[in-house]
C-alpha cells in the first residue's frame, strides 16, 4: 500500500509511526456480540524492562553484565455491548500472580483514552531499511524527506507492505458499549518476578456475565541477546530461542547528531523483515498463525532463527546512537462459552470470548551490553539504586524525530 501525505504526517512518535508505516486489517467485533476478554501478558528485559518499570535497578542489572533482569507487565481488557450505571469488572487472580485476590478493571479516563501527544510535527528525514545481512540491498534506503512531504511529493521507493491477519480481533472503546481495563489511574501495581499467571481465573462485571477459564500457558522467560561488529561495519544481532517463542521480529532506530544545534535532523529505521513492513501490529501481540502466515510471507523470522545481521549501512547512518529491538510472539490461549463446536459448519453463538497473549522482547545498544561501571555507576549498591529511582524526575515530553527513538526507550512520554 502507498501512504498518503496525510498519514506520514503522523511521524511525531513511535506509536503514530507505527499506525502510519503498517496499517492491518482487523475484524473487530462490533456491539452487541458476544462479551470479549483480552488479557495480554509481556516479558520485558534489557532497556526495554526500564521503560516496562524496572527502572534504575533493570538498568544496572543488565550493564554488571547478568541476565536480563526481566520485568513482567500485565493488561486486562473487558467489552461488552450493554451497559450499567456503574461499569466496573473484577478479575479474582490465581494466588501466585502476586496481586492479591483481585484486580478491578475501570473505564479509562478522559485522559486515557487519548489527548495530548506531547509529540511534534517531525522536520528533517528519515532512513528506511529492511533485511537481514553485511550490506543493504540495492535501493535502500528510502528516504522520507518532511519538508518534501509537507510540499506533496512522495519519496520514489517507498511501498509498504500491510499485515494483514484478519482472524485477529480487538476489545476497544470504539467497539464497547462498555470498555473496562487495568490497569488504570493510580492503580500502577506489577506483577512480581516470580508471579504466575497458571490456574484459575475468574472475572465477573456489572454489565456482563461472568467469564471463568483455568489456564495453562505462563509469562514467557526473557529474552537474552547480544551485538557483535562484523567485519563489514554491520552489527550481528544473535539471542538465545525461547522454547514457546512462535517467530522473531526484529528493528532498530538511529539518530544521528548533525551539529546543528544538537538536535538530530536525520533518523534511521531499520527492520529485519524482508519487504517494508515497519511496527504496527509487529510491535504487538501476534497469534500463532498469523505469525505463520507472517513467516511464509518474509516478514516475521521463523522460530529457529537465532541471529541477524543489522547492515553496516545502517549502523553508519545512525551514528553512535541506535537502540536495536528484539521481539518473540508466543503462544495464545483461547476460551469461549459455549465452546466452538468441532464442526465448523454449525452455527456459534457463545456468550463470550476470551483470549491470552504472551510475547517476550528485548532493547540493547549496540557495543553497551554488560558494561560494568557505565557512567561510573556500576559500583551502586542497591539502596542507591532503589534511591535513584524513588527521587527520578518526571519524563519529557518526546519531541520530533529523536522522539520515535527516546520513547522506545523510555526515556520520554
Amino acid at each position: 500500500m502507498r501512504l498518503s501525505v496525510s498519514g506520514l504526517m503522523l511521524l511525531g512518535g513511535a506509536g503514530a509511526a507505527a499506525a502510519l508505516l503498517s496499517a492491518t486489517a482487523l475484524s473487530q467485533s462490533a456491539a452487541p456480540g458476544p462479551v470479549r476478554y483480552a488479557m495480554d501478558a509481556a516479558t520485558m528485559s534489557g532497556m526495554g524492562a526500564m521503560a516496562g518499570g524496572g527502572g534504575f535497578g533493570a538498568m544496572m542489572g543488565m550493564m554488571r553484565g547478568g541476565p536480563p533482569q526481566a520485568v513482567k507487565l500485565l493488561t486486562l481488557h473487558h467489552g461488552a455491548g450493554t451497559t450499567a450505571p456503574k461499569a466496573e469488572a473484577v478479575h479474582a487472580m490465581p494466588r501466585a500472580a502476586g496481586l492479591g485476590a483481585s484486580v478491578k478493571l475501570l473505564p479509562p479516563t478522559r485522559g486515557e483514552i487519548g489527548g495530548e501527544s506531547g509529540f511534534e510535527r517531525p522536520t528533517g528525514r528519515l532512513l528506511l531499511f529492511w533485511g537481514c545481512g553485511e550490506h543493504a540491498p540495492k535501493g535502500q534506503p528510502v528516504v522520507i524527506d518532511f519538508a518534501k512531504i509537507a510540499a506533496g511529493q512522495m519519496p520514489p521507493g517507498l511501498m509498504m507492505q500491510g499485515v494483514d491477519l484478519p482472524e485477529d480481533w480487538q476489545v476497544t472503546v470504539g467497539n464497547s458499549r462498555t470498555y473496562t481495563t487495568w490497569p488504570h489511574g493510580d492503580d500502577r501495581k506489577t506483577v512480581p518476578a516470580n508471579g504466575s499467571l497458571l490456574g484459575a481465573h475468574k472475572i465477573t462485571a456489572s454489565y456482563a456475565k461472568e467469564i471463568a477459564f483455568t489456564l495453562a500457558e505462563d509469562f514467557m522467560p526473557a529474552l537474552q541477546a547480544s551485538t557483535s561488529d562484523t567485519a563489514a561495519g554491520g552489527s550481528k544481532l544473535a539471542w538465545t530461542g525461547l522454547d514457546k517463542a512462535t517467530g522473531y521480529y526484529a528493528w532498530a532506530i538511529g539518530a544521528k547528531d548533525t551539529g546543528r544545534g544538537g538536535a538530530p535532523t536525520e533518523m534511521v529505521w531499520w527492520a529485519s523483515s524482508k519487504s517494508q513492513a515497519f511496527g504496527g501490529p509487529l510491535w504487538d501481540w501476534i497469534s500463532p498463525a498469523g505469525v505463520r502466515k507472517l513467516i511464509a510471507a518474509g516478514t516475521v523470522m521463523p522460530p529457529e532463527q537465532r541471529d541477524c545481521i543489522v547492515p553496516a549501512e545502517v549502523i553508519k547512518a545512525s551514528g553512535e546512537a541506535m537502540m536495536v529491538n528484539l521481539q518473540a510472539y508466543g503462544p495464545q490461549a483461547d476460551f469461549a462459552y459455549p465452546p466452538r463446536p468441532a464442526d465448523t459448519k454449525k452455527p456459534w453463538n457463545p456468550e463470550w470470548i476470551a483470549r491470552v497473549r504472551f510475547r517476550s522482547s528485548t532493547m540493547l545498544i549496540p557495543g553497551m551490553e554488560g558494561m560494568e561501571g557505565m557512567g561510573g555507576m556500576g559500583g551502586m549498591g542497591s539502596d542507591n539504586a532503589q534511591s535513584a529511582e524513588e527521587t527520578k524526575p518526571r519524563k519529557p515530553k518526546c519531541k520530533g524525530l529523536k522522539g520515535l527513538a527516546e520513547r522506545a526507550a523510555g526515556l520520554c512520554e
